[in-house]
């Protein structure tokens, strides 16, 4: 079985050291991470295409994996670009329309995307109102997964590796080995 590969699309400030999509870029096969060349004065035009040429670049179908501001830049993306993808998965997305640094993204795709999509979000994202990521994921057309408690679901809100996340992307045919799917030592 050929597995699609899989895209990381970190958000705005990139994710360091620790953060689930660096841990995930360094452990699965197959793995394209986008490179932005400003990622604190992100301007939609330029991660648009950058994300569009790394799709481009990709052997066949890819699975993306997008966080924050990653997420409305997918969301962005050309439709003969995103005939390429085969799910997304799509975490903790921002809210470009109540952060100026952001507002250039805004506003924000209210179309159905044309590939199965997961939204993950949390109650307490200091980013992104929960209400705000429950009416993207109804316009999008993604399965909406609600957690609790989970903040940005990032470093800072203790999401290491992140289990659940993995099995969220291995649900939309991403190659995910048992390696990667070890729970975190305690």
């Amino acid at each position: 079985m050929a597995y699609p590969t899989v895209i990381i699309i970190p958000g705005w400030r990139n994710s360091g050291p620790g953060h689930w999509q660096t841990l995930w870029s360094d452990s699965l096969p197959s793995v394209l991470r986008v490179e932005q060349d400003d990622w604190v004065a992100p301007v939609r035009r330029a991660w648009v295409d950058r994300l569009s040429e790394t799709i481009e670049q990709a052997p066949g179908q890819v699975v993306v994996v997008a966080h924050s501001l990653g997420c409305i830049t997918t969301a962005h993306l050309p439709p003969e670009v995103a005939t390429r993808i085969q799910g997304a998965l799509l975490v903790a997305p921002a809210d470009p329309e109540r952060r100026g640094v952001l507002a250039d993204f805004a506003p924000v795709p209210y179309q159905r995307l044309p590939y199965p999509s997961i939204l993950v979000a949390s109650g307490n994202d200091p980013y992104c109102p929960v209400r705000t990521a429950g009416a993207y994921a109804r316009a999008w057309g993604s399965e909406f997964v609600r957690l609790n408690e989970a903040g940005h679901i990032n470093v800072d809100s203790g999401h290491g590796a992140w289990p659940l996340g993995l099995a969220l992307l291995q649900s939309l045919g991403a190659d995910v080995p048992a390696t990667a799917r070890a729970p975190e030592p305690a």
